[in-house]
């Protein structure tokens, strides 16, 4: 096997890890920015829609976040919140008021500290990127607003993270990009567990497979063993369900067939092979193709291009589907 493929697959992968963690580390999701709102008064301001993954703490007072004909939540102090892929919304405390456009009322581009009137209501935010191709894979997982309320068990370990990030983002001390960019990963994994732990799963796409003790099992089969040859019925087996009743449950929780899954992660995994300079020969016997055709059907198959020409497209801003192809 070529060493180069070894390499980067174990950076992708990282050894024991869950599958969850996997699917973060192909996807490169990154924090792209963490801000601090503070306000005093009475106050409104509307924000754009964004197709991005962001989060939201309430750390003083409290206030609303409206989206027009959709509900509006009241957050308190120690509310922690994600939008994905969320239309435009309005942060007010005073409903009444006509909002502000909220991306001019302040200069972001000189500070990620915003003030208006004072200091009663505190807001941390940050958003998340990812490689434009997969951003749907999680956006699409979660739902548009996810309330992680102070009350909810897991908001004192939430609240010891939004302390620091806090911090560091009001300081000027060495290394604080680095810190605000961890701090904002931890808090994302935290608030999906959180999430998680208080819907039991229900309305997370294919993250409810992960934590469901079956079809979650059979995910982490595919992912540590993805070069292997596997049939439908030998993956029903290992998690002990027939074939007919362990199709059903994996599609409806996932949204893909199994083997659909299985096709579309060696090619997420083949892609970011590529990516990091593998040859189109290793990588293909790396997951487990006999031949490089093998594999390049399969590679067309998800995402409508040859391996080579897909990679040198991205070189020279040839544009290609922004996700494999269903």
């Amino acid at each position: 096997m070529d060493n180069l493929s070894d390499q980067t697959l174990g950076k992708t992968l990282g050894k024991g890890s869950d599958p969850l963690s996997q699917v973060f580390s192909l996807l490169d999701v990154r924090a792209a920015r963490c801000t601090r709102f503070e306000a005093g008064g009475n106050w409104s301001y509307r924000f754009p829609a964004k197709p991005a993954l962001k989060f939201g703490a309430v750390i003083r007072g409290d206030c609303w976040i409206d989206f027009g004909n959709e509900a509006h939540h009241r957050l308190v102090t120690g509310d922690c919140f994600l939008l994905a892929n969320a239309p435009g919304y309005v942060l007010a405390n005073d409903e009444r008021l006509a909002p502000e456009d909220g991306m001019a009322a302040s200069d972001w581009t000189q500070s990620d500290v915003a003030r208006h009137a004072g200091s009663d209501t505190v807001l941390l935010a940050g958003s998340f990127g990812f490689e434009a191709s997969d951003a749907e894979l999680l956006l699409d997982a979660l739902p548009r607003f996810l309330l992680i309320p102070s009350r909810s068990p897991s908001a004192s370990v939430i609240h010891s993270t939004l302390q620091i990030l806090d911090l560091e983002i009001r300081g000027t001390g060495i290394g604080a990009a680095v810190l605000t960019d961890r701090l904002a990963d931890v808090l994302l994994v935290q608030v999906l567990r959180a999430a998680l732990d208080q819907s039991a799963g229900e309305g997370f796409g294919w993250i409810n497979a992960l934590v469901d003790a079956r079809i979650g099992k059979a995910i982490r089969l595919m992912h540590e063993n993805h070069a292997h040859r596997w049939t439908l019925d030998a993956l029903a087996g290992a998690v002990a369900m027939s074939r007919s009743a362990f199709s059903k449950r994996f599609k409806s929780l996932v949204g893909l067939a199994p083997l659909d899954y299985l096709l579309r992660w060696r090619m997420r995994l083949a892609r970011d092979q590529l990516r990091r300079g593998a040859t189109v020969s290793a990588a293909a016997a790396q997951l487990g193709y006999a031949s490089e055709s093998a594999f390049g059907h399969a590679f067309r198959r998800v995402y409508g291009h040859a391996p080579k020409r897909y990679w040198r497209g991205q070189a020279t801003g040839e544009k290609f589907p922004n996700s494999p192809n269903k």
